[in-house]
């Protein structure tokens, strides 16, 4: 062979090997931790031990204000695993499964499935539970279900079967007694689900280095910070509990129509808690508990999350592997009087969203960009050089890739989301200073419409509706939530 040909021959073979490493697919790893509020060091949080998350920060891109598109856990999972939002699926609540109205949707591992991904799913990424159950079209081999209430300790465990612990199995609630609200055994991080998901989710990742041209879409759902806060002692020794502060405005937003708040649900199906709650705020030390325990909750789960993307790291899949990590909802921990979600409110809806693309992003930058939660879509389909999606379902949801190049750029100049309440459902609109809610039956077309307005200039804690004093502020937030479809009714609603 001569010396020319020799060349040609070697410039074709690293041509064709630099090709292959440009069409070579991103992998998917997608963290959901459910209840997780901004929560985290990098969010500026100062209580919030989590060095984990903090890290993928450093490394990623962060959404300082990222919503969930409904603050409850199941619907908010349609959200993101659809693409689509609450009112434009007609799904509000529990008891529903998408495919009795949309038997052909295409969600988003099932997107990536159809373009040669192997995905998978472990813990908490569907909600199952309260007669909803998971999807398993969406995944390459049967999920991995894993428990969301859990008890080890052996005074909760004498309590018998609980009331949360049958809805989260589907099965019959009525009779059963509450469970405790938290415990704090000295047990290995393993002896509840979380750390279970976690070496799992490393177990799977060490197989599919063995794969490596089949690209992945792992999805590993973690269960904590929600209720109960049962998680290992050490994770509580890492708070002193007597310093924790306490919430800053504990009573209702003045002038706010009474169906926009709710007081006593969820909360108030464990023990201590009193199983008739109302507005009056918690005795302080009872307070103090449960937010000792949510805090325990988060530094649990991010020493787990570390676990993940430690071996992510070790294995080295991070250099072609997108993270995104994900909190379904926000949460509220005595704010306003109120306890964990289910409500219009900042607090319930402010999520983090953290999206670690390698050579995709710069690291450690962040945004201001308004985003919601169904923008994570159509975002992780350009990210991964897939077609833009046609499906059956609305895709409501918005590519944030160029804000992700670029993170004064604007795709959005709002969020929306919503939640139904005393009978009308809310939707709320949110720009970078405001938030308007506004509420009526859906299908109404006469009759009473009210509406909440609240300025955030000052703080995230909605203090005053100020809705009659600035109407000038309400018309324009008026004209964007116009430009909205209207919604759909709930579906199976009479």
């Amino acid at each position: 062979m001569n010396r020319k040909v020799y060349f040609l021959i070697a410039a074709s073979m690293v041509l064709s090997l630099l090709l292959g490493a440009q069409e070579k697919k991103p992998n998917i790893l997608f963290i959901l931790v459910d209840d997780l509020r901004p929560a985290i060091g990098a969010y500026g949080d100062s209580v919030a031990i989590t060095p984990n998350m903090d890290k993928l920060a450093a490394q990623g891109f962060r959404f300082e204000q990222a919503y969930s598109n409904q603050a409850v856990c199941a619907p908010s999972r349609f959200n993101l695993l659809l693409g689509s939002r609450s009112t434009s699926s007609g799904i509000y609540g529990f008891g529903q499964n998408f495919r009795d109205y949309y038997p052909d949707a295409v969600t988003l591992p099932q997107y990536f499935k159809q373009h040669g991904y192997h995905t998978e799913s472990m813990g908490k990424v569907f909600h199952i539970g309260h007669g909803t159950y998971a999807d398993e079209q969406s995944w390459s081999v049967p999920h991995h279900k894993e428990l969301v209430i859990e008890y080890v300790d052996s005074a909760s465990k004498a309590l018998g079967f609980t009331r949360e612990e049958a809805l989260f199995s589907n099965q019959e609630a009525r009779g059963l007694p509450r469970g405790f609200a938290w415990e704090s055994p000295d047990v290995a991080d393993d002896a509840y689900a979380d750390g279970r998901v976690a070496q799992r989710a490393v177990d799977r990742l060490r197989e599919l280095k063995s794969q490596p041209n089949q690209p992945f879409f792992l999805a590993v759902g973690f269960a904590r910070p929600h209720l109960p806060f049962s998680v290992p002692e050490k994770y509580w020794a890492l708070y002193e509990e007597s310093k924790l502060p306490l919430p800053r405005h504990s009573v209702r937003p003045e002038g706010t129509p009474s169906y926009a708040v709710k007081y006593g649900v969820e909360i108030d199906q464990y023990v201590p808690i009193p199983e008739r709650v109302t507005e009056a705020a918690f005795p302080d030390s009872l307070t103090r508990k449960l937010i000792h325990g949510y805090y325990a909750g988060v530094s649990y789960v991010d020493t787990q999350v570390g676990k993940v993307l430690d071996e992510l790291s070790a294995l080295g899949l991070d250099e072609n592997t997108i993270v995104v990590l994900w909190g379904d909802h926000g949460y509220m921990l005595g704010d306003m009087g109120m306890w964990t979600k289910h409500v219009n409110y900042e607090l319930a809806n402010h999520i983090p969203l953290i999206i670690a693309a390698p050579s995709m992003v710069q690291p450690g930058t962040h945004t201001a960009q308004l985003t919601e939660t169904v923008d994570i879509y159509p975002t992780l389909v350009e990210l991964a050089g897939l077609p833009a999606p046609k499906v059956p379902q609305p895709l409501d949801g918005l590519s944030m890739v160029p804000v992700l190049k670029d993170p004064e750029a604007r795709v959005r100049d709002h969020a929306y989301h919503s939640f139904p309440r005393g009978g009308r459902l809310g939707r709320a609109i949110r720009t970078d200073r405001y938030r308007m809610v506004e509420w009526k039956k859906i299908g109404q077309t006469t009759g009473t419409v009210e509406y909440e307005l609240y300025d955030y200039q000052h703080g995230l804690r909605e203090v005053e509706n100020i809705a009659k004093e600035r109407q000038d502020v309400l018309k324009a937030l008026q004209a964007i939530l116009a430009r909205h479809p209207a919604p759909m009714r709930e579906r199976g609603a009479p």
